[in-house]
């Protein structure tokens, strides 16, 4: 089993927000992986997945524990209820990969290049996404806990529903975020290099932003608010 050591929330952090416990994960020596293609339900542990074509494949419900994978393609691969812990995810691409109703636990994903992820009815906990660009994310009704979005673009992120707890975006450009029936608790946001919300700023209690983004936020709050702003 990998050896973690995890910054502790540890009470209030900056500003009275409780801040996210990152993931340190120390993988053990990897075996490469060799048997060319995913199983549904298959078992992985302590391998090393490198610049595999993993298009299309299907992984369903398969259990990765300190694994490491490393520029894979996965377009359209099927990985529904799979199991991702303590491992590294780094230089990911594809479109369409599906990770629905998935747990992820002490995770980091790093400069990844993916499209219309789902991510729906997932659990993240202790997972950090750092760099690269995700468009179309599908989180909608999914459970976040301790995680960390650092460095990345996240394009039309859909939050639908979902429920996030102890979350930070630290220099990250989130554009047409979507937070309809989303329940926040210790979000900051307020390390944002860019917020846009399009739909559902009134489920904004429980996270924390700049008075900048304030003044960003304040025509689509008027008209959430039906107040009419004029001259």
């Amino acid at each position: 089993m990998v050896r973690k050591a995890m910054r502790e929330a540890g009470g209030p952090g900056r500003g009275g927000v409780k801040g996210a416990r990152r993931p340190e994960v120390r993988l053990p020596p990897l075996e490469p992986f060799r048997d060319g293609e995913l199983e549904p339900d298959g078992d992985y542990d302590g391998l090393e997945f490198r610049e595999e074509e993993l298009v299309g494949q299907d992984g369903a419900g398969a259990r990765f524990m300190d694994c490491a994978l490393r520029g894979c393609a996965l377009d359209e691969t099927r990985l529904r209820h799979a199991r991702i812990l303590d491992s590294v995810l780094t230089g990911l691409r594809g479109v369409g990969t599906d990770l629905a109703e998935s747990n992820l636990r002490d995770v980091e994903l790093v400069d990844a290049r993916l499209g219309g992820v789902q991510l729906h009815g997932a659990v993240l906990e202790r997972v950090l996404i750092r760099g690269g660009k995700i468009d179309y994310l599908n989180l909608r009704k999914a459970k976040l806990r301790d995680v960390v979005f650092e460095g990345c673009v996240l394009l039309e992120p859909d939050f639908g529903g979902a429920r996030l707890e102890r979350v930070e975006f630290v220099d990250c450009a989130l554009k047409g975020v979507d937070l309809t029936g989303a329940t926040l608790t210790d979000v900051d946001l307020r390390s944002a290099a860019e917020l846009e919300i399009v739909r559902g700023v009134d489920r904004l209690s429980g996270a924390v932003i700049s008075s900048g983004q304030l003044l960003d936020l304040a025509p689509v709050l008027a008209a959430q608010l039906g107040i009419r702003v004029e001259g």
